[in-house]
C-alpha cells in the first residue's frame, strides 16, 4: 500500500464521529489485486454498524475485468449483492456476477414501468458466474452506474433527510450539490434509468440521495469507495446531531416516563404471552424485547400518536415491521397476576389493527395482488416498558426490531430538521405485495418441524437434558436450558449460533427459582410451547441405607419439582392459547422394581402417573402430556457421574466399567442406548406425527419385557 494511502487512512481514522471505520490496513493489504475480496471486506465492515445499513438492507458492488470461458477476450463483469443477502455477512457465494455490457444492452428493450418485473427475469440471461446468486431488482442500479465500486446504504442519517419533507433543499446545501436527489420511486429498471440521468446531469459528484429510500455513493476503489460512504453519511449525522433540540425538544419532548429497568423486563416478561398469543392467532410467533433508551425516548414521546401510525419510510423497514405498529394503551405499572384478564383487556386494539390492516389491503390492492398475509402487528409498542416485536424465529423477530430502531431514528432525524414524511400507503403496499417480494418469500427453505416453538428443558445444562436441547434446536426450535449449575449452563450455552437458545438457572425445588426461570424463557423468546422435566438425580440404596433427607431429597426434584414446573408452565401455555407439550423424563424405575432402588424408582413411578393426572386435566386446552422413559443411559448421563453407577453395579455385583454391557445383554434388542436415543424420543412426541396423543409412555431402553405398559 502506497505512503499517500496509508496517510490518508491515518487521518481517516480520526475524522470520523459518528461512524466506526473499521478499515484495517493487514487486512486489506492481504487481499491487494482481489478486488471481490476487497469488495467482500468492505461490504462486512459497512454491515458491522447498523448505523450504515441495516441487516439484509442495501447492496455493494465492484467491476473487474475477466476472460470470456467463449471468446476469451476481457469482458467486464460485475459483482454485486444477490436477492436476499445480507453486507455484514456477504460471502463470494452471496454475489451475483453480470457481464456489465449485456446488462446495459437491455436498456434496448426496455418497454417502461408497466414492464419492470419483466426486466428480472432478463438478468438471468446476462450471468457470468455459473455459481451466482440469483440477482435481485438493485442490479441495473450498479450497472448504469460507471464506478468500479458502488455501494447502496440505508444510514438512518441519511434516510431522515431524505424522508423529510424539504430533503432535497437539505441534500443540495449540506453537501454543496456534490450529491445528487432523485425523488423516491420504487426499486428497478426504471430507477437505475433514473440514477444514470441524474449523474449526466451533475457532473462530478460524489453520491445520490435517494429519497425516502437511501444513499448510492462510490469510488475507483474499494478503499476510496468505503471513505467516501463515511464521509457522506458522517457529515449527515453530524448535521443531524447540530439540530437535534434546536426547534423543539426531540419528539416533542416527554409526556411519559419509563419504569426502571428491573421493573421493565418484569412487566415485559409476564405481558409477552398474552401478546404472543394474540400475535399468533394466524401463525405461532416467536417474541423479541427490548428496551433500549432509543425506543424508551420514542415510546415515552409526545410525539409518539402522531408519529406511529405514519408507518416507515424505507422499503427495507416496512417489509419486515409492517407498515406501522401496534401501541398499547396500558398504564407501565399494569397489575399483570391475572394475565386472563388483561387478555381482554389488549384483544380489542388486536382486532382494531387486524381490521386496519385489512383495510389497507382491500384499499389498495391489484387484480393479481398475491393473498392478504397475516394481520397481525410485528411491532407492539408499551409505553414505559419497550418493545416487542413477532416473527417466525428469533432471528426475524430480532431483526425487526433492530429495524424499527431504524425507523426511530429516522423520524427523529426528519423532525429535527424538517417534518417526517412517510411512504403513501399505496407506495408501501405495491411493495409489501410486490410479486417479486413474494415469488422471493416462495422461495424461502421450508421450515422445520419445530420452526415457531420454543422449548423449556430443566436439567438443560448436559447429559440426556443437554441432548434433547441439541435435538429440538436441530429440528427449528428455539431452547431455553435451565440447571442448578451455572458452569454447565455456560458450556451448553455456546455450543449454539446466535437467536437459538438462552439459560436460565433453575432450582426446581424452589418457586421463585422457576417463576424467574420461566420469566426469562417468555422475555427471551416470547412464551413457550414444549416443556422437558428432565432434572433429576439418581440414589441407589437399599431401605435400610436410604436416609430420610435423601428420600425428600429425591421427592423434592423428581417429584415435586415436575410439579412446579409444570404449574407455572401451565400458566404460560394456557393464556398463549395455542396448546403446547409437557414431555417427563422418568425411568424404566417406574415400572420394574428393582433391588436397592426404593426411593429412586418411587420418585420416578409419582412421576409417570403424575404425567397421566395432567395429561387427563389439561386436553381441553390441547396441552399433551407424556412420558419418555430412558433406562441404562450411561454415556454421556450426568446420573452416572456419581454414586449411581457404583451402587448399580453393586447390586448386580458386578463391576462399574461392566454396566454398559450388561444391561446391552439384559435387553431385547441387545442394544446400548445413548443420549441422543432419549432426544429421539422426545422429538417424536413434539415433531407432529403425534399431535393427538397424550397419557402415553414411550420406553427407550432396547426392549425390557418386564417395563412393556400394554
Amino acid at each position: 500500500m502506497s505512503d499517500k494511502n496509508q496517510k490518508q487512512m491515518e487521518v481517516i481514522t480520526k475524522r470520523f464521529e459518528y461512524v466506526d471505520y473499521l478499515w484495517e490496513n493487514d487486512k486489506a493489504a492481504k487481499l491487494e489485486g482481489d478486488e471481490v475480496g476487497l469488495l467482500i471486506y468492505r461490504s462486512n465492515i459497512l454491515g458491522a454498524d447498523l448505523r450504515i445499513t441495516n441487516y439484509g438492507g442495501g447492496n455493494t458492488s465492484c467491476k473487474t475485468m475477466e476472460k470470456d470461458p467463449l471468446t476469451n477476450e476481457k469482458k467486464e463483469i460485475m459483482w454485486v449483492k444477490g436477492s436476499g443477502g445480507d453486507i455484514g455477512t456477504l460471502t463470494k457465494s452471496g454475489l451475483a456476477g453480470l457481464y456489465v455490457d449485456k446488462l446495459r444492452a437491455l436498456k434496448n428493450i426496455y418497454k417502461g414501468l408497466e414492464f419492470e418485473d419483466e426486466m428480472v427475469e432478463l438478468f438471468n440471461h446476462c450471468i457470468y458466474d455459473l455459481n451466482s446468486k440469483a440477482p435481485s431488482i438493485d442490479t441495473p442500479l450498479h450497472a448504469f452506474l460507471p464506478f468500479k465500486h458502488i455501494d447502496h446504504l440505508h444510514p438512518d442519517a441519511a434516510i431522515a433527510i431524505a424522508a423529510s419533507k424539504e430533503g432535497e433543499a437539505i441534500t443540495k446545501e449540506l453537501y454543496n450539490g456534490k450529491i445528487a436527489w432523485v425523488p423516491w420511486q420504487r426499486p428497478g429498471f426504471d430507477l437505475a434509468l433514473k440514477l444514470e440521468k441524474a449523474l449526466n446531469d451533475n457532473p462530478g459528484i460524489r453520491g445520490i440521495m435517494l429519497g425516502g429510500h437511501g444513499l448510492f455513493t462510490w469510488g475507483d476503489t474499494s478503499y476510496e469507495c468505503y471513505v467516501n460512504s463515511l464521509e457522506v453519511i458522517d457529515m449527515a449525522s453530524e448535521y443531524l446531531a447540530e439540530n437535534f433540540g434546536k426547534k423543539r425538544p426531540v419528539f416533542g419532548g416527554e409526556k411519559g416516563t419509563s419504569l426502571d429497568e428491573k421493573s421493565r423486563k418484569k412487566q415485559a416478561s409476564l405481558l409477552s404471552p398474552v401478546l404472543r398469543g394474540l400475535a399468533s392467532s394466524h401463525s405461532a410467533m416467536i417474541g423479541h424485547f427490548t428496551d433500549d433508551k432509543r425506543v424508551l425516548e420514542f415510546i415515552n414521546s409526545k410525539d409518539l400518536d402522531k408519529l406511529a401510525p405514519l408507518g416507515t419510510s424505507c422499503p427495507d423497514h416496512f417489509l419486515r415491521t409492517k407498515i406501522r405498529p401496534l401501541v398499547l394503551d396500558i398504564p407501565a405499572d399494569q397489575d399483570l397476576s391475572d394475565k386472563q384478564a388483561i387478555k381482554e383487556k389488549i384483544e380489542p386494539a388486536f382486532e382494531d389493527y387486524r381490521a386496519y390492516y385489512q383495510k389497507y389491503y382491500e384499499d389498495h390492492k391489484h387484480p393479481n395482488s398475491p393473498a392478504v398475509r397475516d394481520p397481525n402487528p410485528v411491532i407492539i409498542l408499551w409505553p414505559g416498558v419497550g418493545m416487542f416485536s413477532f416473527a417466525k424465529n428469533k432471528q426475524t423477530a430480532r431483526v425487526a426490531s433492530e429495524f424499527y430502531i431504524n425507523a426511530i431514528n429516522v423520524m427523529k432525524g426528519a423532525e429535527a430538521v424538517s417534518e417526517y414524511v412517510s411512504l403513501p400507503l399505496q407506495e408501501a403496499f405495491d411493495i409489501e405485495y410486490w410479486l417479486l417480494e413474494e415469488a422471493k418469500l416462495q422461495r424461502m427453505p421450508k421450515e422445520k418441524p419445530l420452526s415457531r416453538k420454543v422449548a423449556f428443558i430443566t436439567g438443560g445444562g448436559g447429559g440426556i437434558g443437554k441432548a434433547i436441547a441439541d435435538k429440538l434446536a436441530e429440528e427449528g426450535a428455539c431452547v431455553v436450558l435451565t440447571d442448578i449449575h451455572d458452569e454447565r449452563l455456560k458450556e451448553a450455552l455456546a455450543t449454539y449460533g446466535k437467536d437459538i437458545a438462552s439459560t436460565a438457572k433453575i432450582d426446581v425445588t424452589d418457586q421463585e427459582s422457576i417463576e424467574e426461570a420461566v420469566e426469562k424463557a417468555c422475555l427471551d423468546f416470547g412464551g413457550i410451547d414444549i416443556v422437558v422435566n428432565c432434572a433429576g438425580l439418581a440414589i441407589s440404596k437399599p431401605i435400610e441405607q436410604t436416609a430420610e433427607k435423601e428420600w425428600d431429597l429425591l421427592q423434592d426434584v423428581i417429584v415435586k419439582g415436575q410439579f412446579m414446573v409444570s404449574q407455572k408452565a401451565v400458566d404460560v401455555l394456557r393464556v398463549q392459547n395455542m396448546g403446547g407439550d409437557i414431555i417427563n423424563i422418568a425411568s424404566k424405575n417406574g415400572l420394574v422394581s428393582g433391588p436397592n432402588n426404593v426411593g429412586y424408582g418411587t420418585a420416578k413411578a409419582a412421576q409417570i402417573h403424575m404425567s397421566r393426572l395432567l395429561a387427563a386435566e389439561l386436553g381441553k386446552d390441547k396441552i399433551r402430556v407424556n412420558v419418555v422413559n430412558p433406562d441404562a443411559v450411561i454415556e454421556g448421563s450426568k446420573i452416572w457421574e456419581g454414586e449411581w453407577a457404583a451402587g448399580r453395579a453393586k447390586a448386580y455385583g458386578i463391576k462399574v466399567e461392566e454396566l454398559p454391557s450388561y444391561y446391552a445383554k439384559r435387553t431385547i434388542l441387545n442394544e446400548i442406548i445413548g443420549v441422543s436415543d432419549i432426544a429421539n424420543g422426545v422429538f417424536a412426541f413434539v415433531g407432529g406425527d403425534l399431535s393427538k396423543s397424550t397419557g402415553n409412555v414411550i420406553n427407550v431402553d432396547g426392549g425390557v419385557a418386564a417395563a412393556f405398559v400394554r
